[in-house]
């Protein structure tokens, strides 16, 4: 079995727990950090995943006005309300160890292996793709990842004990989201372990070692605890100091403003996808700047800003062979989510009044 080092980086600052994922992936890359299996947890947080616009995810005056900390992901997927009542867990290995190739295949196999874990706790849970790992309907853990080179980095959440309320007011939760799930509010989503068992949940230390058998299992993988590297520290402090912990990053996607811009949506399978495009030429048929957000997953991150890039200049007419074409040539992993869903978002962008 693979050996997997695992360790705990207790409870830190949204951002500094952000800049340490980003640490464990360049010394995954650069052979220093082994495969690894990281807990984590945080104080009162909001995090947007990594292409959202900001400001259509959160209540940003609600947020600044409780004193939450604030941050952006690494990863896609949704907006999170994050408190001590809640721990991480993520694993960053090679995708050679697990023998996985897609990003879909990579969210099914470990979202499984950790279902299979908290299941030893006595409680049915089960993965429901895109990313989510269910009881009974109600989501006790999101997921989300991607892959960097051969480095696979995948991260999830545990649902211990949450302030349900204080979540809604503070994350802008859309009710067509929530319908998809037969559900009306953001606390009905949602279930935790206190009330899975009657306010009386397992140790979370027990938690975690379920979690542990579960991923040794499923994955075929010998996890052992181990200890955090000074060099990674020392990255994870250069790396939030430089660029995540930044306001730069974490505010850097939102929707465009101007009365010129013109935005629409779509919602397929793969999550919401939004487009916001300024557009040029004598009759307003040409792209002339396009922003791409939405709670997708797509691998590697810096997609998204190279395809903006290959849409600009291009003509309305070429937006479908455009797009098409981005991802055939592109070494390029999507969870769920289609070329076609992003041609619909620009669609309904450049169909849409200016």
């Amino acid at each position: 079995m693979t050996p997997f080092r695992v360790i705990d980086t207790g409870t830190r600052d949204c951002r500094a727990q952000m800049a340490f994922d980003q640490a464990l992936i360049e010394g995954h890359k650069a052979g220093t950090t082994p495969d690894t299996i990281r807990f984590l947890t945080f104080p009162p947080s909001v995090l947007v995943g990594r292409h959202q616009a900001i400001r259509q995810e959160l209540h940003l005056d609600a947020c600044r006005a409780a004193g939450v900390g604030i941050g952006r992901r690494v990863t896609g997927g949704g907006a999170l309300y994050l408190d001590e009542g809640q721990f991480g867990w993520e694993i960053v290995c090679d995708q050679r160890r697990l023998g996985l190739t897609t990003l879909a295949e990579t969210a099914r196999a470990l979202c499984e292996a950790a279902a299979a874990g908290l299941s030893r706790l006595g409680i049915a849970a089960h993965y429901r793709p895109r990313n989510d790992i269910e009881v009974a309907g109600r989501k006790i853990s999101g997921t989300g990842g991607f892959f960097d080179g051969t480095t696979i980095f995948y991260q999830g959440t545990t649902l211990y004990a949450m302030d349900a309320a204080k979540m809604a007011t503070l994350l802008n939760i859309p009710a067509a989201k929530l319908a998809r799930h037969g559900q009306s509010s953001g606390a009905e989503r949602v279930v935790t372990l206190t009330e899975l068992f009657d306010g009386a949940p397992p140790p979370v230390a027990e938690v975690k070692q379920a979690l542990l058998e579960g991923f040794a299992e499923r994955l075929g993988i010998a996890p052992a605890w181990g200890a955090i590297t000074a060099a990674e520290e020392a990255a994870a402090a250069r790396i939030l100091a430089e660029e995540i912990g930044t306001d730069a990053f974490v505010y850097e996607i939102d929707t465009p403003g101007g009365a010129d811009v013109r935005s629409g949506s779509h919602t397929g399978a793969g999550g919401t996808i939004a487009a916001h495009v300024r557009l040029e030429g004598p009759r307003a048929d040409r792209i002339r700047e396009i922003v791409l957000t939405g709670d997708f997953f797509v691998t590697p991150p810096a997609t998204i800003l190279n395809l903006e890039a290959a849409l600009r200049g291009v003509e309305l007419a070429d937006v479908e062979p455009s797009v098409t074409g981005f991802f055939a040539t592109a070494q390029v992993g999507l969870l769920t989510a289609t070329p076609d869903d992003f041609v619909a978002a620009i669609r309904a962008a450049v169909t849409a009044p200016a």
